[in-house]
């Protein structure tokens, strides 16, 4: 019993503190696990191996470390996201006027990603760890009625890991590491519908009822979660004590989660009661669910000490976003009887790959100095695919850090750093197919400017 209320409590303090955290690297991941690792982009995530935060990039470092160590870490992620439009209008059959509303305001969420970590030596070549930390997330905010307020208004993206490890140092140079991970997504989606529009087709395009197209909104807000499992894999090779390659994988973890599609209506939607009637039984609360495969990753990386102040360090990491096909929500059959049909978007996403080089730099035995740049390459296809919810590109980081060991048992890393990110065009084509996934979205056509900077802490206690 108090077990399980730890984890509850555990669970609700990360929620808290990672409550819409922004998706920093490419697609919906977060690659901000460590503080030490952040000040050189990551690049040695894989084989750096120098603190208990080897847990989530490579379990197999767990043997490098001696005695017991705990690290906690938070990272002040600042994102902005800025909408140009670009023609953006309703379908032709609609009469194709132009999306009302303005440009969302600044789509980014200021929020905090924590992690904490543990590693302990047991001797005899045995090492064990455990992590907790967020490892996808996303949000995006914008104005209630801004033009593509059809397409997104609030998404959400919570996810927490709890990541047990182990770790065996097989031979003199080699050694494996293993983690299970149990997962608690949680998404909140929510977005505008044009019940005006709706309206007006189902009445087979009626003249009369064309003025109430854009201007009879309502709301639905998606709301469901799930425990999810998986796996993680890891080698360390050391050629010597100042030169080493590690390979990491993560598993792909399957969502099944279950919530409530919660539907917000204006008081009337055209005055006939048939219609009225009709649409608030139509666009009723049900229970809903949404399946999504969180996908699968391998990274290998390289560690290399020139001396006793230079070390360099690189690493390629590629994801397996092309399991992120669609975003299908299905809904229950409502207390009227009536079942909404699916609600999908495409994604159509491509695998895609990081890629990170850093140094460190040790002018005193107790400080370290840190420098990192990386790319990395947007899994969205095109801008026919890209959404307001994800609307990333390929961005490029550079890093900055220092780590400072005040004594034996206590140290700290600082890290910030800047994501240049690409200029992503969005092409949401609305068509003139009812049907069609996009008709009562509209077709939502511009440009978003995007930018991220992160600022983050990490205390190390060695015990």
């Amino acid at each position: 019993m108090i077990m399980k209320s730890g984890v509850r409590i555990l669970i609700g303090v990360m929620s808290i503190l990672v409550m819409a955290s922004p998706a920093v690297a490419a697609g919906f991941a977060l690659v901000e696990q460590s503080v030490s690792g952040l000040g050189n982009a990551f690049a040695g995530g894989a084989a750096s191996a120098e603190d208990a935060t080897t847990v989530f990039f490579n379990p197999a470092g767990l043997t490098r470390l001696k005695g017991h160590q705990v690290a906690g870490a938070a990272h002040l992620v600042l994102p902005s996201t800025k909408f140009k439009d670009d023609g953006s209008k309703v379908s032709p059959l609609l009469g194709g006027g132009a999306l009302m509303g303005g440009d969302g305001g600044d789509g980014g969420e200021t929020k905090v990603v924590p992690n904490f970590y543990y590693a302990g030596s047991l001797g005899n070549g045995w090492a064990v760890g455990l992590g907790v930390n967020s490892p996808f997330g996303l949000a995006t905010d914008y104005d209630d009625h801004w033009q593509g307020r059809y397409h997104a208004l609030n998404s959400d993206l919570i996810t927490v890991n709890i990541n047990p490890s182990v770790a065996y140092q097989a031979t003199e140079h080699l050694s494996l590491g293993a983690g299970v991970s149990a997962m608690y997504v949680k998404a909140k989606l929510s977005n505008a519908v044009d019940l005006g529009s709706i309206a007006y087709v189902q009445s087979g395009l009626n003249p009369g009822l064309a003025p109430l197209v854009q201007q009879k909104d309502g709301n639905v807000k998606l709301d469901a979660d799930d425990w999810a499992y998986g796996f993680n894999l890891g080698l360390l090779y050391e050629f010597n004590e100042n030169s080493r390659i590690g390979l990491a994988y993560r598993s792909r973890v399957k969502v099944k989660a279950k919530g409530d599609a919660n539907f917000t209506l204006p008081a009337a939607i055209s005055g006939i009661p048939e219609l009225d009637g009709g649409i608030a039984a139509t666009f009723a609360d049900t229970d809903a669910k949404a399946d999504i495969t969180l996908p699968d990753s391998a990274s290998v990386s390289l560690y290399h000490r020139f001396n006793p102040q230079w070390a360099i360090m690189a690493d390629a990491t590629w994801t397996n976003w092309s399991t992120f096909d669609e975003l299908r929500v299905e809904f229950d059959s409502n207390d009227f009887g009536i079942t909404l049909p699916d609600n999908v978007t495409s994604e159509n996403w491509d695998d895609s790959w990081r890629f990170a080089l850093g140094a460190t730099y040790n002018p005193l035995d107790k400080l370290t100095l840190r420098l990192g740049l990386a790319y990395d390459q947007t899994p969205i296809p095109d801008a026919e695919h890209r959404t307001p919810r994800i609307p990333g590109e390929d961005r490029y980081w550079t890093a900055l850090g220092l780590g400072y060991r005040f004594n034996d048992r206590i140290a700290l890393d600082l890290a910030y750093a800047h994501l240049f990110v690409k200029d992503s065009k969005i092409d949401k084509q609305a068509g003139t197919d009812p049907a069609g996934e996009d008709f009562f979205r509209g077709t939502l056509k511009g440009e978003f400017k995007s930018s991220v900077n992160i600022v983050s802490a990490q205390v190390n206690v060695l015990f």
